[in-house]
C-alpha cells in the first residue's frame, strides 16, 4: 500500500516542479530575506546538511534575536541530555503521626517535585493524585486526621515566574507560573491559578469527605514523616513530546527548574538558566550574545542566534528521541497548517515560536524513515502585521532549498 507521505509527494510535486525555483539554496534564502517583508537585520537563517555538517545556506546567523517558543527546544535538549527519556517525576505523600485505630494523630504532607503533569487535562494523562491519596488512607484504615494537609514546596526555591515576563501575561493560562507543586495545569479555564496548592487541598478535602474521611485541621507540630504514597509521572519523553507539540509554557518552565535542581541548584528559574547556559558553553556552542532567562521563551529578554540553535540541533540530531518531539509539518501541533499538501508535508519537523512581532522555526528536514537529514533555523523579529505572508515566504524558501 502506498504510504500517505509518498501519495502526497506524487500528487503535489507536479505543481511545484512547474515553479521557477532559485537555482541554489543561497539564492532561495536571499529571495526570502528580500521578499518576506521582515527587516534583513531582524531575521536569521541557517540550514545545515547533517551528512557532512556543512552549512547549506545562512543569513545573519550571528545576530542575537528574540527566540519565542523555540526556546523550548533548548530546555528539552538540556533535560533530556541530563536524565534520558525514561526519567519520571515523583510526588511523595507522607503522614507524620501515629495511626491510632484509624485516627491519624498528625498531618498529611504532600511534597512537591515540580511535576507539571499532575492531574493535567493534557497528555500524557497522569493517574489522579487525589484518588491515590484517598485509596492510600483507606488501605491504612485511616478515617480521621487530627492535623491538616500540608504542601511542602521547599525543594524548589524562587518565584513561580521570571521577573521579565510581561505583567499582562500573568493572568492568562499561558502565563501561569511553575511551582514546586503544580496541579491541573495551574489554570482555571483561560486564567492562571496563582496558588495551585490551595485548589488541590480544597479538592482533596472534598474527596475525603465524600469517602467519610474527616480532616480536623488542628495546627500540630510536624513529627517524623512516614511515606504512604509515591505518585510517579509518565516517562519524561511523553511529557516533552506534549510540551513541544502544544508549546506548553508550564511544562517547559517546570523542566528548566527540574534541570537546575538536578544540577545542584536550589531549583529556581534564575539559577537553572545559569546552569543551562554553562552546560551549552561547555559543549562548545557559540555563546556570544546568548541570553537564557526562562525555559518557555515567553520572556522577551531571551536572545538566541541561528548559529547557537543550529549547533544545538546538530549535536542533538543523533538522539533517537529528540527529533520525535518536534511537530510534523502539515500534520501535528503548531505546525499542522504549515507546508500542508506540499512535497515537504511530513518531511519537516520543527518547533514554532510566535509572539507579537515574532515568528520563528527550529528543527529538521527528515527522510522517508523520519531520520533528520538537515538542520533548519529561521528566526524573525519585527515582522509585519501580515503574519501569513511571512509564513508563506518561509514555506516557499524551504520548498526552494529542498527542491534544488
Amino acid at each position: 500500500m502506498i504510504s500517505k507521505r509518498i501519495l502526497v509527494l506524487f500528487l503535489s510535486c507536479w505543481l511545484y516542479c512547474l515553479q521557477a525555483f532559485p537555482s541554489t539554496p543561497e539564492e532561495a534564502v536571499s529571495d526570502f530575506v528580500r521578499l518576506s517583508g521582515v527587516p534583513a537585520n531582524s531575521m536569521a537563517v541557517k540550514i545545515i546538511d547533517l551528512a557532512d555538517g556543512n552549512v547549506v545556506a545562512s543569513h545573519n546567523s550571528q545576530t542575537p534575536l528574540v527566540p519565542a517558543s523555540i526556546m523550548k527546544s533548548v530546555t528539552t535538549a538540556s533535560l533530556l541530555g541530563e536524565v534520558g527519556p525514561d526519567w519520571r517525576y515523583h510526588t511523595r505523600v507522607f503522614i507524620d503521626g501515629p495511626n491510632d485505630l484509624g485516627y491519624l494523630r498528625g498531618n498529611l504532607i504532600v511534597v512537591g517535585g515540580c511535576d507539571p503533569s499532575l492531574n493535567s487535562e493534557n497528555e500524557p494523562y497522569s493517574s489522579d493524585l487525589i484518588e491515590e491519596i484517598q485509596q492510600s488512607l483507606a488501605s491504612l484504615l485511616i478515617n480521621r486526621i487530627e492535623g491538616t494537609v500540608i504542601i511542602d514546596e521547599s525543594e524548589f526555591s524562587g518565584n513561580s515566574r521570571p521577573s521579565s515576563w510581561a505583567r499582562g501575561d500573568h493572568k492568562k493560562y499561558y502565563g501561569t507560573g511553575s511551582h514546586a507543586f503544580n496541579f491541573a495545569d495551574n489554570t482555571n479555564g483561560d486564567f492562571a491559578v496563582e496558588n495551585p496548592s490551595e485548589g488541590f487541598i480544597n479538592a482533596l478535602k472534598s474527596k475525603l469527605k465524600e469517602k467519610d474521611i474527616e480532616i480536623e485541621g488542628k495546627e500540630m507540630t510536624e513529627g517524623q514523616r512516614i511515606q504512604i504514597l509515591d505518585h510517579v509521572s509518565e516517562p519524561l519523553d511523553e511529557i516533552m513530546r506534549s510540551c513541544m507539540m502544544r508549546s506548553d509554557n508550564l511544562f517547559a518552565e517546570s523542566m528548566l527548574r527540574t534541570y537546575g535542581k538536578l544540577k545542584g541548584t536550589n531549583g529556581s528559574c534564575e539559577d537553572a538558566a545559569e546552569k543551562e547556559f554553562a552546560f551549552w558553553k561547555e559543549k562548545g556552542l557559540p555563546m556570544d550574545g546568548i541570553v537564557i532567562v526562562d525555559g518557555s521563551g515567553l520572556s522577551r529578554t531571551n536572545r538566541m542566534t541561528a548559529d547557537f540553535m543550529g549547533d544545538l540541533l546538530l549535536k542533538m540530531s543523533d538522539n533517537p528521541d529528540y527529533a520525535s518531539f518536534f511537530p510534523l509539518a502539515g500534520q501535528e501541533g503548531t505546525l499542522r497548517k504549515f507546508l500542508v499538501d506540499t512535497p515537504l508535508d511530513s518531511y519537516i519537523a520543527m518547533k514554532t515560536g510566535s509572539m507579537n512581532g515574532i515568528q520563528c522555526y527550529a528543527g529538521y528536514k527528515l527522510d522517508d524513515d523520519y531520520v533528520p537529514t538537515h538542520v533548519i533555523v529561521i528566526i524573525m523579529n519585527d515582522i509585519p502585521k501580515n503574519r501569513d505572508k511571512v509564513k508563506k515566504a518561509a514555506e516557499k524558501m524551504l520548498l526552494s532549498v529542498f527542491n534544488s
